[in-house]
């Protein structure tokens, strides 16, 4: 079942996975540049990164 349209997370069966998007070098938007598990215990995430999908990259704060 998809909760608020989004798919749920084939690792937890707990979470669902949320798109986030960034900006990139000149300021241009890139949508969905990766998908997030709501689950914290969880932490699976696949992303975009030059080009390359990057899967499970552990997730660290950003102090920028």
């Amino acid at each position: 079942m998809m909760e608020y349209g989004f798919p749920k997370c084939l690792r937890c069966q707990t979470g669902v996975l949320v798109p986030l998007s960034d900006y990139g070098k000149e300021g241009s938007e890139i949508r969905y540049k990766a998908w997030v598990c709501t689950n914290p215990e969880c932490g699976f995430n696949l992303r975009i990164d030059n080009g390359e999908i990057s899967i499970g990259k552990e997730i660290g704060r950003s102090f920028k």
